[in-house]
């Protein structure tokens, strides 16, 4: 980590070429966004239109300069424009910027992703999503069944298949156990009921539901540490009920596109011995750029085309620029491996921080976090699952967030979202950070009361 000059603090003054930006983009794209969240929806506000990164910082169309906390969703462990990642895709565009065909650093990714995590094969796609929906049509095809289990507010991207969430707990007629609802419009309803629901971190639930279903499920795809809907950690009941799901000839199917390579080398699975059949990565694994992956057993992962009758295809996939970001950023990890012990560290002198400012300012919070991920919940607590997570108190942490922004510190702008710290935040991003969150938990407190 460096120690490195704070931010200069952001004004409200500063957001005028944000603000032209965004009216421009609402013209020519939907909500003026390429990702719902970026959009401020939730917290208000305009976006922040960002020019630039470097380290732990961020810096604005208007020239303002952020402390981020997001890390562009995960990828950032090393920090913003890393040396050895920017010179690596350097290297790799001046040999041309895409294939078609096969490249050698694919098949170098691919052996140290399978070295580091254990898995026998992988094959790499663009997206998160795309990692996890080509998993899901692998159990299905390889088991030949047609149901799989997620769990309420794990998030396993787009596909039509995936956005669907629970109704109110398990219902009690058998036909519809654990039956779940779109939960975006466009998801027809026959895609939804191919997908059962269950509570995360409830073992007797998921126990009871594959009882009674286990025989027609395919896949139970999981997050071992939930992050979109704020932080939720798995307890060893659960994590124990998951493992049972293979009685039944169910494959286990761990979502880690945002814990893979940032809980430790090994990801969350390692980190808790998890040893699913199935493992999805994305985020870490492209040092920034656009990628995705899926990998497990041999059996099983030789059931995708040209191999298997699972047809998976990508143009862009093993793209050489990607692989190479890829490459050097597992090297870097494997190149420091205290690296991990320094984050955890970090993260949990901010978690004490945050949580002594909010008590000094009279504000209740619950802050979970683990690694380098935290969240902090508008409530009481305790919080390990999406109907906990749902009773925070969204107002409150959007006065929080623009206390925060207004400070000079970027944070995720939802309530239900993980915060991601990197090797290159120190010591004087922390106290600048915990400084700012003193003030604004402080507007917290003055709007309460107002």
């Amino acid at each position: 980590m460096t120690a490195t000059q704070p931010a200069k603090p952001a004004t409200l003054s500063s957001t005028a070429q944000s603000e032209a930006l965004f009216e421009r983009a609402k013209r020519v794209t939907p909500g003026g966004v390429n990702s719902p969240v970026r959009a401020f929806k939730s917290v208000g506000g305009v976006p922040r239109f960002m020019a630039s990164a470097e380290g732990a910082y961020l810096t604005d169309a208007d020239g303002t300069r952020y402390i981020d906390h997001i890390g562009s969703w995960g990828p950032m462990i090393l920090g913003h424009n890393h040396p050895a990642i920017r010179d690596a895709i350097v290297a790799a565009a001046q040999g041309g910027t895409s294939f078609g065909a096969p490249g050698w650093r694919e098949v170098e990714l691919a052996e140290l992703v399978c070295e580091v995590t254990g898995t026998q094969k992988v094959r790499f796609v663009n997206s998160g999503t795309e990692a996890t929906m080509s998993a899901l049509r692998l159990a299905r095809g390889y088991t030949g069944r047609r149901y799989t289990l997620k769990f309420r507010g794990n998030y396993h991207g787009h596909a039509d298949a995936l956005l669907v969430e629970a109704g109110s707990g398990l219902m009690t007629n058998a036909d519809t156990l654990g039956a779940a609802a779109p939960s975006s419009a466009g998801v027809p309803d026959e895609y939804a009921r191919l997908t059962l629901v269950a509570e995360y971190n409830d073992p007797a639930a998921l126990d009871a539901l594959m009882a009674e279903r286990g025989h027609e499920i395919a896949a139970v795809i999981f997050e071992p540490v939930v992050g979109n809907a704020g932080v939720l950690l798995p307890t060893p009941q659960f994590l124990l009920a998951l493992d049972r799901v293979r009685q039944h000839g169910t494959l286990l199917i761990a979502d880690e596109v945002m814990t893979g390579f940032r809980l430790s080398a090994s990801g969350a699975c390692g980190l808790f011995q998890i040893r699913p059949d199935l493992v999805c990565w994305g985020k870490i694994i492209g040092g920034g750029l656009p990628v995705g992956a899926y990998g497990g057993r041999a059996e099983i992962m030789d059931y995708v085309s040209p191999q298997g009758p699972v047809y998976q295809a990508g143009t862009l996939s093993g793209n050489p620029l990607a692989m190479s970001a890829g490459l050097a950023t597992l090297q870097a990890l494997q190149a420091d491996p205290l690296l991990y012990e320094r984050l955890k560290v970090y993260t949990a002198r901010l978690a004490q921080g945050l949580q002594e400012a909010a008590g000094q300012a009279g504000v209740t919070v619950c802050i979970n976090s683990i690694g380098s991920m935290l969240t902090v919940f508008f409530q009481a607590g305790p919080v390990s699952n999406y109907t906990e997570a749902a009773r925070s108190d969204t107002a409150a942490f959007a006065v929080w967030f623009q206390g925060l922004l207004k400070r000079g510190v970027y944070w995720a702008p939802s309530q239900y979202e993980s915060i991601f710290i990197s090797g290159a935040h120190g010591e004087a991003e922390l106290h600048a950070t915990l400084q700012a969150a003193r003030e604004a938990f402080a507007d917290v407190a003055a709007q309460a009361s107002a």
